[in-house]
């Protein structure tokens, strides 16, 4: 199992194409957000992509741990998924990070069976 792909977004969808082929309709992608006043309560939404590779059984757990600059973990998210083998899919995950002064927090992702990871930054920044 491996992550393809991750992003904080504002909306994804699927459709379908002829093949049949699916496309990722994904809208508002976003590393750093403008915020009006702090301490701020953030809940962005996290897509991570994973590809299930032909002969894998399809079984995965992503573990998505939220982490500060300073390596403090302000929250973590754990699910276990199944994605067809030979094929692609998605998780969402969604995060609640307090935010007490302008920064960044990390979304460390990472498929606990096959140890494929990635990392995704989230800054806040004041707004002006």
């Amino acid at each position: 199992m491996e992550i393809v792909a991750a992003l904080f977004v504002e909306s994804i969808d699927f459709r379908q194409v002829a093949g049949p082929a699916t496309r990722i309709d994904i809208t508002g992608a976003f590393f750093s957000t403008a915020v009006d006043g702090y301490p701020a309560q953030l809940q962005p939404h996290l897509v991570v992509l994973v590809r299930s590779p032909a002969g894998s059984d399809g079984n995965g757990t992503l573990d998505t741990v939220f982490v500060r600059e300073d390596g403090e973990e302000v929250g973590r998210n754990r699910q276990p998924f199944f994605v067809e083998p030979g094929k692609f899919g998605y998780r969402l995950v969604k995060g609640e990070l307090d935010f007490p002064e302008p920064g960044t927090i990390e979304a460390r992702c990472t498929i606990t069976e096959s140890g494929s990871t990635v990392v995704v930054p989230l800054t806040a920044i004041q707004s002006p």
